[in-house]
């Protein structure tokens, strides 16, 4: 039973302090997607030209010296503890003048911009030549800006790349098939525990799910921590029902609804990835197995 548990963004230092202590509790191995501006500095902003957007524009911001540093230590320690770092592309434009209407040739611009921010961005922060935290090519999967886009799109410029799997698009718990050629692993649709409502395996879901992603008042974080815990086990249960496919869960590093999720999140991981069947793995680990078993027959059909 493989249980796979990813982020978004990826810059928040004591965000990565507290996730890395969690997978190293339990023994786990997640996926981080990283944003691009997190590594590349404001004075330099401008060397990225989005689609249809000013030169240097960014929904999320653009690093400084400091962070940039703490960053690239703290990606280099996380792939030593066997963690996968993805991308979360550079701009995080999203809705109606977003990346829905991005060409596969503006993809392949976008991937190639998240290339030189972690080739660049350290040695540019500094002022002197820094060692990038990792190989860009090393990085297999993206999970798109609020999970848009034109799947056909992107997915050519990335199967262009060698790039392996989709993380981006909603579905249901069942076996990953492939698309566009490459591994769709889906945010899964579950119904939110106690209700009739359909939501996703995203935190932000889950918060539009509880109070239309507005911050509750924090006597009710209790009640709103256990329905997620509990709608986080009756997704386990459904998949340990139907043949075990995986359960992909999405994070942001942020702290919404009083950090509701991320609690959630903290003690379902350190209950379940202990469990003798299951086993908690990273996107790209899970491709691999994928690739080297395949899905197993008869089992690809959602629950």
């Amino acid at each position: 039973m493989f249980v796979v548990v990813s982020f978004d963004g990826a810059g928040d230092l004591a965000l990565w302090a507290r996730w890395r202590a969690v997978a190293k509790q339990v023994n786990a191995r997640m996926t981080f997607f990283l944003s691009g501006p997190y590594l590349y500095p404001g004075d330099r902003r401008t060397d990225y030209k989005p689609p249809y957007k000013k030169p240097g524009a960014s929904d999320i911001g653009w690093g400084d010296t400091p962070d940039i540093l703490g960053r690239t230590k703290v990606l280099r320690e996380a792939i030593a503890e066997g963690h996968e770092i993805g991308t979360h592309a550079n701009g995080h434009f999203c809705g109606t003048t977003g990346i829905g209407r991005w060409t596969t040739a503006q993809w392949s611009a976008e991937l190639s911009a998240f290339d030189q921010m972690v080739r660049t961005g350290p040695s540019l922060a500094t002022g002197k030549t820094v060692e990038p935290p990792f190989d860009p090519a090393t990085v297999k999967g993206m999970r798109t800006p609020c999970l848009e886009g034109n799947r056909p799109a992107y997915r050519l410029a990335m199967a262009q790349r060698g790039m392996l799997y989709d993380a981006s698009a909603p579905g249901y718990i069942a076996w990953p098939k492939k698309a566009d050629g490459l591994w769709n692993f889906p945010l899964e649709s579950v119904t939110l525990a106690g209700t009739a409502k359909k939501t996703l395996t995203m935190d932000y879901n889950l918060w539009f799910a509880q109070t239309q992603a507005r911050k509750a008042p924090i006597a009710q974080a209790p009640a709103l921590k256990a329905q997620v815990l509990a709608t986080y086990r009756q997704a386990l249960a459904k998949s340990r029902a139907s043949g075990n496919p995986p359960l992909f869960l999405g994070n942001h590093f942020n702290r919404w609804n009083n950090s509701v999720y991320s609690d959630a999140l903290t003690t379902f991981v350190t209950e379940t990835c202990k469990q003798p069947d299951v086993r908690c793995v990273s996107n790209m680990e899970l491709a691999s197995w994928l690739q080297k078993y395949g899905v197993p027959s008869g089992q690809n059909r959602p629950s």
